[in-house]
């Protein structure tokens, strides 16, 4: 630890993710916070580049968010998006006016040569987010969703088709000549906790574990290691985890989850509802933490990242035993 304070690496998408990510602010000091997110769902659109996920992240971290839609900046207008209709072109990817603010700047900036990971950190420290956020690589991913209709963006067959379509298989372009950025790497290594947050495995944490050296980093790490799982009752609370859990090969369930981050993992928090897959994960060697994971609002975000670090062993600043400042 680095002054008595646990260094604190949150792997993350988007929703799910930003909300653990803002429990974690609450409760401990942003200089021990890194946040690595999901740049595979990424897209370009009306010839910006758009990245969900960090920009979720970005938003919640700033205070910004739409707080009723869970992503998006809050008080937004769409005269651009309407514009845009009027002349024909598909507007089924909702950017608000002052969101493509943010693509524009990205683009720009990409255009000029600058690296994503230089470009996400400026847009996020403008927006006075305090925490270190980090890309996993500065090369270009994108997950594709194969249908019956054929293979689609996963931004397509999310935003565009409602995850409407089975899932056949999953496929993420890129990741055989992708880089980790040095930064996720020497987040992943200076980590004393470890945490994977409660967003979709398959689309959102696997992009990052599976850039070429990542998932060796976190093998080699001296960190605890817990996972929050994104199920509750056996099923997501938003968006298609558990479908593309059974597309993938596993199971959708807990048991599911815990099989997708095997041996990258010493702990797994689960809900109150699914206390019954407590004993077939403790044969898996797991410690486990059965408490309420539904983040409604900030009590709730702040009350869980508070138990994720008691759960870890790891200081928070309403409990003698921990020490976060």
């Amino acid at each position: 630890m680095s002054g008595g304070q646990p260094r604190i690496t949150l792997l993350a998408g988007g929703v799910g993710g930003a909300k653990l990510a803002v429990g974690l602010t609450a409760v401990c000091a942003p200089e021990q916070l890194t946040v690595i997110g999901n740049v595979a769902d990424d897209q370009e659109f009306h010839g910006l580049w758009v990245s969900p996920d960090i920009d979720t992240l970005t938003y919640s971290l700033a205070g910004l968010i739409d707080r009723e839609k869970g992503w998006g900046l809050a008080n937004e207008s769409h005269r651009v998006l309407d514009g845009l209709a009027r002349l024909g072109r598909d507007t089924w990817m909702y950017l608000g006016d002052q969101d493509l603010a943010t693509h524009i700047y990205r683009t720009e900036l990409r255009r000029q040569g600058l690296r994503p990971s230089a470009i996400a950190q400026s847009i996020a420290q403008s927006l006075g987010v305090t925490l270190n956020l980090v890309l996993p690589t500065d090369d270009r991913l994108q997950t594709r969703v194969k249908t019956a209709a054929g293979w689609l963006a996963f931004q397509e067959y999310f935003v565009r088709e409602q995850c409407r379509p089975e899932v056949l298989d999953i496929h993420i372009d890129g990741l055989a000549e992708a880089r980790p950025t040095p930064e996720a790497l020497a987040a992943i290594e200076a980590a004393d906790l470890l945490l994977i947050a409660p967003s979709n495995p398959v689309v959102s944490i696997a992009p990052i574990l599976e850039i070429p050296g990542v998932r060796q980093a976190v093998e080699r790490s001296h960190a605890r290691r817990i996972a929050v799982s994104p199920l509750i009752g056996g099923r997501t609370v938003k968006g298609p985890a558990d479908r593309m859990l059974v597309a993938a090969g596993f199971a959708c369930s807990n048991l599911g989850v815990a099989d997708s981050y095997a041996g990258l993992i010493d702990g797994l928090v689960i809900d109150a509802q699914d206390a019954g897959d407590a004993t077939a994960l403790a044969k898996r060697g797991l410690a486990l933490k059965i408490t309420r994971t539904l983040m409604t609002g900030a009590a709730d975000k702040a009350r869980l990242a508070r138990e994720v670090l008691a759960f870890a062993g790891q200081p928070h600043p309403q409990d003698e035993a921990l020490s976060c400042p």
